[in-house]
């Protein structure tokens, strides 16, 4: 059956990618040099315009560019896919093609098409990555050459191996002059985790260098995407491990959606994801996405991290502030499973005093804002409260609330909790009307990680 051939290839995805981590290090690195003459070139590149059928440009034929439509006073954007397992292009790159042309209006869209390359063994692929960007650098130095076409202008954005590509196409291309901006689309892992920096995408490769990464959960070893921080900014969605909508439970949904394809959507879902999520930066111009610099993904979990001064936090996409200092820097944020997928942030941090020792207490908060009101979020408590302490989570909705101006917190102890109480009601007469147990709130803040308002109260309850 076709699901049976889905699974299979699947099973050669893991096969090919074990493959690649046995041969992990054997790859002779390639050094950064001078570009020499155009070599015979299995890369082919097509213009991208808006309402006619693709153009295909020829490097060495330049006028090919002209009569494709290319307008040397707009920006130049090269997208470039990944590992091919059936040889044929993913709807992805049509879809980001399209969003960027519709909404940058003024630009050039270029793509890169290296499929006969890619569709191979995926050890045998990566090595291929470096002559699809040499072919890429030709391309634009000959533009620099012959159009006097400022490499500033020019942003490419790589997915997967594509991401490398960009990387190595932007170190072959010599001068005090570099590419403007190199977006990796949650960039390939396995034989790239770990190598040097001129072996993979890296901050030295443009002027400025982002990524975002979906897939970085590791499985048998090896995980599809590359965990480690290869740009000025990296993103992790969620944590960077894996995506909301994409388990496996979700499987049923994306074959209603997709047909028999959609085990297929299921297992690339995550990795793909980075890819919508630029489109989505693209397309909800309303609804951009903010994340925040953070040391790792538990601390943003409590919600520590929500502070957008001295540039750490900046905008997920292709509306990013470009501006950049020092090492590369990890954001988190979080977001829905499908788009828009922008999330609003939250830090809810409260104050426990005078209670009983070990109490795990089950809160409920609600918020009401100028604008909206978030109804009830329930808060999980993973550990029971001993002693004085200040706990801080991370709340997260999918709409804006506006200034905040009212916050209710409703506690209920767990039955353990409540059992202790009467047991203890019964060893001490209390006298008089029966009491409820209290649990003592001190200081309550709700500080919003979009605007960075802050909310205060005091409450016993």
């Amino acid at each position: 059956t076709m699901l049976g051939v889905k699974v299979l290839c699947c099973l050669l995805v893991v096969y090919q990618l074990n493959e690649a981590k046995k041969i992990k290090g054997s790859r002779a690195a390639e050094p950064n040099g001078a570009l020499k003459e155009p070599h015979a070139s299995l890369t082919s590149f097509r213009l991208f315009p808006e309402d006619e059928d693709e153009c295909t440009v020829d490097p060495l034929q330049l006028h090919t560019l002209t009569s494709c439509g290319f307008n040397s006073s707009n920006p130049l954007i090269i997208i470039t896919h990944g590992w091919s397992v059936d040889g044929m292009l993913e709807s992805w790159i049509l879809k980001l093609a399209t969003a960027l042309k519709s909404n940058l209006i003024h630009v050039n869209v270029v793509i890169t098409d290296w499929l006969s390359l890619a569709q191979t063994h995926y050890p045998t692929a990566v090595k291929s990555t470096r002559s699809v960007g040499k072919d890429i650098a030709h391309l634009l130095q000959a533009l620099r050459v012959h159009y006097r076409y400022p490499l500033k202008k020019v942003h490419l954005i790589g997915y997967s191996l594509g991401a490398h590509i960009s990387g190595f196409a932007g170190s072959y291309l010599e001068g005090p002059e570099k590419i403007g901006r190199i977006t990796g689309l949650d960039p390939a892992g396995p034989l790239f985790e770990g190598v040097s920096p001129s072996d993979r995408l890296s901050p030295d490769d443009a002027d400025f260098v982002d990524a975002i990464h979906t897939f970085t959960r590791e499985s048998m070893g090896f995980s599809v995407g590359i965990n480690q921080a290869v740009a000025h900014y990296d993103f992790y969605p969620n944590g960077g491990d894996f995506q909301p909508g994409c388990d496996l439970r979700n499987i049923y949904e994306h074959i209603s959606q997709h047909g028999l394809l959609g085990f297929e959507q299921t297992v690339k879902c995550a990795h793909e994801r980075s890819v919508h999520l630029f489109i989505d930066s693209l397309i909800n111009k309303d609804k951009q996405s903010t994340a925040y610099r953070c040391g790792n993904k538990g601390s943003f979990d409590r919600g520590v991290c929500l502070d957008c001064r001295r540039h750490r936090c900046n905008t997920l996409g292709y509306h990013i502030n470009k501006a950049h200092t020092g090492a590369s820097k990890r954001l988190y944020l979080k977001t829905r499973s499908q788009m828009p997928y922008k999330l609003y942030h939250y830090q809810f941090r409260v104050q426990f005093v005078n209670q009983m020792e070990r109490i795990q207490p089950s809160l409920t908060i609600s918020l009401t804002g100028t604008k909206e009101e978030s109804g009830d979020i329930p808060i999980t408590i993973t550990e029971p409260i001993s002693g004085k302490a200040s706990l801080t989570f991370l709340i997260t909705l999918d709409r804006d609330l506006g200034d905040l101006m009212l916050l209710k917190l409703r506690w209920e102890g767990t039955d353990v909790w409540k059992s202790v109480w009467n047991r203890v009601k019964t060893m001490i007469p209390w006298g008089g009307a029966e009491k409820q147990p209290l649990l003592t709130v001190g200081k309550i803040s709700i500080k919003a990680g979009e605007t960075g308002n802050k909310q205060y109260s005091h409450n016993s309850i």
